[in-house]
């Protein structure tokens, strides 16, 4: 029967589908993370993870039309980096804000799993998630700045987008559900295969784009990666929707710091 995606769109939910890999897995990948008008089926949940790195591609290209634009106008590359950045936020929703936030505030704000969990399920932001969300509008602001005033700046930024989305199906697959409730929980977890894939077609993508200078890229993003999980590990013994956004927050930010070096 038809159900309600929180983006508010209706969607089929078919039964038993259980084939590894479905072209339109691309189009349930840009609906789960996006704002985009995508006509999908939600029924594979976690199974479409694999394709969240090409989501990267698309939100990176978004962006870089309101970007290029303003460069070609020779306004500021800062000026021109508050565009990209604010792009992303419009085109995904800020729903990798929304869960760096809640993971600040929960992670940070509780003393133990179950109040940890209570604080990142309240609709409500404390001091840390804020703390949280100017640092990383400003991190990936000045960064994106900085990597605006060289040329070529095109793909290393789509391959950043790229990657950080590779990340949270490889959390997805590492750390069982924090929580037996929440978008994370209902959309399933990802197997080990489905998050091999995602990292495969990351690796890839990131090659044809910038070639060998993935390399640094690639093992930065699994050290910030496997940071983010352990402390979730650590903090909540597993993972929730908000734990995946955060992840790739941090990925983005590390590998655009990355980026500037």
């Amino acid at each position: 029967m038809p159900q309600t995606h929180k983006s508010g769109k209706d969607v089929e939910m078919p039964q038993d589908d259980t084939a590894k890999l479905r072209i339109g897995d691309i189009a349930t990948a840009l609906a789960l993370l996006t704002r985009l008008p995508v006509a999908a089926q939600f029924e594979r949940g976690a199974k479409a993870a694999w394709a969240y790195p090409l989501v990267g591609v698309a939100t990176g290209l978004i962006a870089a039309v309101p970007t290029a634009a303003l460069l070609a106008l020779s306004v500021s590359p800062m000026i021109a980096a508050l565009i990209w950045v604010a792009t992303h936020v419009i085109v995904t929703g800020a729903m990798h804000e929304d869960g760096l936030a809640d993971s600040a505030d929960g992670l940070w704000g509780g003393w133990d799993k179950d109040r940890r969990l209570e604080i990142m399920k309240d609709s409500h932001i404390g001091s840390y998630g804020v703390i949280a969300l100017c640092l990383s509008l400003a991190a990936r602001w000045v960064a994106v700045g900085i990597i605006l005033q060289g040329a070529g700046w095109l793909w290393p930024l789509i391959a950043v987008d790229v990657m950080s989305r590779a990340a949270m199906p490889a959390v997805m697959a590492a750390l069982p559900h924090a929580r037996d409730t929440g978008l994370s929980y209902a959309q399933g977890r990802s197997t080990k295969l489905t998050a091999g894939i995602a990292v495969l077609v990351a690796i890839l993508v990131s090659i044809l784009l910038i070639g060998v200078f993935a390399a640094p890229l690639i093992l930065i993003a699994a050290l910030a990666t496997m940071s983010v999980a352990a402390i979730a590990k650590s903090k909540i013994g597993g993972q929730t929707g908000d734990i995946l956004g955060a992840t790739q927050q941090l990925v983005e930010i590390a590998l655009l710091i990355t980026l500037t070096l």
